[in-house]
This record gives structure tokens, sequence and C-alpha cells, in this order.
């Protein structure tokens, strides 16, 4: 199963966007896929305390445990992953353990390309993540009003949910 977390909380996101592409490739394709949209869940502040014991953490950490591979769907801000996805992470953290991640992203321009690798250094060296070696980066030419306009977005976006698929059922078969 494949668990894509669609985390922007804004409702015109593109890059909730990116997620509902690779969630119908994936399904298209036969894959077991579960949808986490943080606009759904709404999860505290991590405080480093109480913020644990809530409901909707459970039920996100419950998913992401569950999962034998995750997509990160992720608007970037201010050079990295928003904050509702680095919260998350926060609330989360076991559960991303050893987990295979890829990354979709939506940005204003082409300056931050780079700026999703402290998210994916973070899962990597804190949770043992293992970060699929491909990402998909797009800017607001990419996209028209409620859909991917770019058709080399679309093809990248379905090659890197295929990619974590693969990932994904190499690690738990190892």
């Amino acid at each position: 199963m494949i668990t894509i977390v669609s985390s922007s909380l804004n409702s015109e996101s593109n890059s909730r966007l990116l997620a509902l592409e690779a969630k119908r490739v994936l399904e298209s394709e036969g894959h077991a896929v579960t949808w986490l949209d943080l606009r759904d869940l709404p999860l505290p502040l991590c405080d480093g305390g109480a913020a644990y014991g809530h409901p909707n953490v459970a039920i996100a950490g419950k998913m992401l445990a569950d999962a034998d591979a995750v997509i990160v769907a992720t608007a970037i801000y201010n050079y990295d992953g928003n904050a509702a996805v680095k919260n998350l992470i926060e609330l989360t953290g076991a559960s991303w353990e050893n987990k295979p991640v890829g990354f979709l992203c939506a940005a204003g321009g082409l300056s931050s390309y780079m700026s999703i690798m402290s998210l994916a250094n973070s899962l990597m060296l804190d949770f043992r993540s293992v970060i699929v070696p491909r990402f998909v980066y797009a800017t607001g030419s990419d996209f028209d009003a409620d859909r991917i306009s770019s058709a080399d977005v679309a093809r990248r976006t379905a090659d890197l949910a295929r990619a974590t698929a693969r990932f994904g059922s190499a690690l738990k078969a190892a």
C-alpha cells in the first residue's frame, strides 16, 4: 500500500493536483493507495508534549506506519517543504522509519528546485527513510486552474509514482 500525503492547506493547491495525478496513475495500475489530505485531517502544532496524544495524530501515524511507501506532495515555501508537512513528520516520526519516500513539489519559481533536500535529508538521517532518487518539481506555469497542463510534469509525476511503488515493493520483499 502506498500512502499519498497531500500537505497543502490551500484550497487551490497545485501540489494537491500532483498528488491526485499520482493517485490516479497508481490506482489505474492496480496499486492500493491511501489518501492522507491534511486539509481533511487537521493536526495540532507539534509542541513536544500533548500534541502527540491528539486523535488525528494517531490516525495519520497509522496510515503512514501501514504504508509500504509514501509520496509527499508539498508546496515549496521559503526554500523548504511547507510547514504542514514538517509538522506531520514531527508528530509521526517513527511511522516514517524504513519507508521509501517520493516527493512531488509545487513552487512559485525555478530557483528553489533543490529545496526539498533538507526535508529528504531529515527523513533519511532521522528515520532511515529511503528517498526515491527522482522527484517532481513544478512551477505555476505547469498548471491551468484545476489541472496539470504540462505533459512533461504529468509524465514525471507518473514516473515518480511508479518508482515509489517499485521501491515499496522491493523493500517490503527484502
